[in-house]
Order: C-alpha cells, then sequence, then structure tokens
C-alpha cells in the first residue's frame, strides 16, 4: 500500500507543535498552554480514531475507474470516477488520487499526479485525466479518506494498476486523390463444398431483389445474390511506408512533436478510406515491423500500436517491392535522413508523400501546429528537465512525387 503513514506533513507539524507546546507548559506550569496543548491533541486523537475506524469500511470495496476508448490525446474529456457508496464521517472526504508516468512515443517518462475530492453527499465525481500528445500511461488510481483540516489521510485500498495508450490528437486535413491500382484482385466467393455457389455469395443490404437466387436460398435456408463473372468484388492494396527513423535514445520533445503529428496523418488517412471504401487491404511497413489491414477492428489493433510506436535509429534503406507499378504512399519526419534515398530508389513507381518539418523562423508558414511544454504542467505532467532543451533537426528536403507538408513545433 502506498502511503502507509496516516498523518499528512502538515498534521505531522500540528502534532510537533502541540507536543512541544504541552510540554513547555508543564514544565513552566503554564495553564493556558496546558490547555491549549491537551486541545489540539485531543483533536487529533478524535480525528484520527473516527478516520481509522471508518476507513477500515472501504477496504474491500472497488473503485470505479472509466477512461474514453479510445483514449485521444488533447481532449476536453474527463474521466468518470466512481467510489462506494458508504457514509462519510463529519468532516471527512474521499479523495481520489492517479498517479503514475507518462511515455510519449516509448521516450522518457515524465511524472504524471491528479487528485479530486468526492463531496461527503456523492459517490461520483470527474477527474482531470488528459495528455498534451500521444504515448502510453502507466500508473494506478486509488482512494484515501481525508479530513477537511488536512491533518490525516487514511488508505483505503490497494492501488488499481493501468497501462493506457493514448492516441495522437486528430487533425482536419483534407487528403489527396488516392490512385489506389496497386495489387488489384479478383474476390470469388466460393464455397468450397458447392459448386453452384461458386458466382454467388450472401445476401448483403442493397442488393438487388432480382439478384437473388431463390432457390438455392430455400435449400441453404440463406438469402443467396448471384454475382456476374464479369462483375465480381475487387481488392485495392495499399501500399504504406511509415517511416519512423530518427534519434531513438532520449529523443527532444521537439522531434518526438514531429512524430506525433505524422502519426495522426497517418490515422486520419486510414481512417478516411476505410470509411469511403471498406474493400480496401493496408499493407503498412515500418522501421522494423509489417502489418496487414483488411477490416476496422484490424485498423484499430493497428492504431493502438501506432500511438506508442518509437524512433528507430536511422539507416539507408532501398525500396525492394517488386510486381506492382501502383502508387507508394510514405509518411515521414525531417528527422529521417535517409528519405531523399529511399525515395531514389522507388522510381519509377509513383509516390505521395506526407512529411512533417520543424518550422523555422525565416520561414512564413500560415499554419503550424504548436506544443507547449506548459500544456504538461496544465495536464498535470512534470516535464522532463531535457525537454525544455530544443533538439537540432533541420528541414528535410525532398522533391520526389506529390508532397504534403505540415509544420510542427514546441514553444515553452
Amino acid at each position: 500500500m502506498r502511503k502507509k503513514f496516516v498523518f499528512t506533513p502538515v498534521g505531522a507539524s500540528i502534532l510537533i507543535i502541540a507536543l512541544f507546546i504541552l510540554i513547555r507548559a508543564l514544565l513552566t506550569r503554564n495553564s493556558y498552554e496546558t490547555v491549549l496543548g491537551l486541545g489540539i491533541i485531543m483533536l487529533l486523537l478524535l480525528l484520527g480514531f473516527v478516520g481509522f475506524w471508518k476507513s477500515r469500511l472501504f477496504k474491500t470495496q472497488e473503485l470505479v475507474w472509466k477512461t474514453p476508448v479510445p483514449f485521444t490525446a488533447n481532449t476536453a474529456e474527463e474521466t468518470q470516477i466512481a467510489v462506494p457508496r458508504l457514509p462519510v464521517p463529519l468532516f471527512f472526504r474521499i479523495h481520489v488520487i492517479i498517479q503514475g508516468r507518462f511515455y510519449p512515443s516509448a521516450s522518457i517518462g515524465s511524472l504524471f499526479f491528479t487528485e479530486i475530492a468526492i463531496p461527503r453527499n456523492k459517490s461520483e465525481g470527474k477527474i482531470k485525466f488528459s495528455f498534451p500528445m500521444s504515448g502510453k500511461f502507466k500508473g494506478a488510481a486509488y482512494y484515501r479518506i481525508r479530513d477537511i483540516f488536512g491533518f490525516f489521510s487514511f488508505p483505503c485500498i490497494s492501488p488499481q494498476q493501468r497501462t493506457i495508450t493514448i492516441r495522437s490528437a486528430p487533425i482536419n486535413k483534407t487528403q489527396f486523390p488516392i490512385n489506389a491500382q496497386s495489387g488489384a484482385e479478383d474476390r470469388h466467393n466460393k464455397s468450397s463444398g458447392s459448386e453452384e455457389r461458386y458466382y454467388m455469395r450472401e445476401y448483403s443490404p442493397g442488393d438487388r431483389s432480382r439478384d437473388i437466387n431463390w432457390k438455392s436460398s430455400e435449400r441453404i435456408d440463406s438469402l443467396i445474390t448471384r454475382i456476374s463473372p464479369d462483375n465480381q468484388e475487387k481488392i485495392n492494396r495499399i501500399e504504406i511506408y511509415f517511416r519512423n527513423y530518427g534519434p531513438s535514445a532520449y529523443a527532444a520533445l521537439d522531434t518526438l512533436w514531429l512524430l506525433d503529428r505524422i502519426k495522426a496523418r497517418l490515422s486520419l488517412f486510414l481512417r478516411r478510406l476505410m470509411e469511403e471504401q471498406g474493400n480496401y487491404i493496408f499493407q503498412i511497413h515500418s522501421a522494423r515491423e509489417y502489418w496487414e489491414i483488411e477490416n476496422n477492428d484490424e485498423l484499430d489493433a493497428f492504431l493502438e500500436e501506432l500511438s506508442v510506436l518509437s524512433f528507430s535509429p536511422p539507416q539507408n534503406e532501398s525500396f525492394t517491392g517488386m510486381g506492382s507499378l501502383g502508387e507508394l504512399f510514405i509518411f515521414s519526419t525531417a528527422c529521417d535522413i535517409g528519405l531523399p534515398a529511399f525515395l531514389l530508389s522507388c522510381i519509377p513507381r509513383p509516390v505521395s508523400i506526407f512529411l512533417v518539418q520543424p518550422a523555422m523562423q525565416k520561414n512564413k508558414i500560415a499554419e503550424i501546429e504548436t506544443l507547449r511544454i506548459r500544456d504538461f504542467i496544465a495536464k498535470n505532467c512534470l516535464p522532463v528537465f531535457r525537454w525544455f532543451f530544443p533538439g537540432k533537426t533541420e528541414q528535410l528536403k525532398v522533391s520526389n512525387g506529390k508532397m504534403e507538408i505540415a509544420y510542427a513545433e514546441t514553444r515553452l
């Protein structure tokens, strides 16, 4: 149990002062100070006994801690907290505490602490629990009974350990047109046990009633729709390279912010394509991993992994894709020093590039996505000292293919 000591710093100080007054009063036979010292000590004993006795009732009760799913950075949502519906003694309140560490993109963690007092006649409350960028939170939630004077703090339950993934704050950008011609292939809905269904599939809402094969539907007790051999379903494969190359060890906050912003663009890109047309298959390559995404469930699982994806050491990588002439979609940051060479190796494939660059003072840029270090403090995070020193990331010069460039910076 964390913080087993029931006296708060204020309570411990008051106790020491009261004992000092009482001892000095007894030595000097000062009746006024004797009464004052005894009065303070009796008040502390009374509050301590009541708080200790009542806190025993809460030790077997659980804390309900509901966070939004998915959990997104920089949202105005508050986390719902529910404590047991048990009577709280007069002059006492239940305090809910959440503490731990926040790791932006698997980098060095910053301390997090937040606390809320639940009104005496209520069992629910909302606690401020948010983060300014994507990453992972590892911590715990628990509650304690404290008196309104701030003398005592009695533990109630063991901390509930949680690991929460925080996704990047969304952006409102329009994507340029998609030419998804890579790897288009036919999908035959053929049943392994019935030749009759070779050019048929199960009925979907929106299919014409005249295309329903009623005889076959009666035999298998399921609606079957005829599919013409010349009108088979197509699957378009979208090949994506998420180049998370950069300073892997103790990255500066401004470089982490560049990585966060390119994650947000990739997330929006995938979401919009999935909403527009459900028969896309995304083939996503990162510095060390590969994903193939076919549906919304797999997309959600990927976005959870993407949120905590960190930098990998820079390296010269050549494109080795074969067998298709479709468009490549590349997402990268100015930290990716090997990007120009990689783009040259992609020729003659058409390429579309999403790039996040640091904003330079000499550039007149209309829109810059800004992360302020004080945002961490406002969201109950203690910034890491080295975050106050910016990195030395320069803008990357690339010219191959269509390009959408975004600019990001960090400030105090």
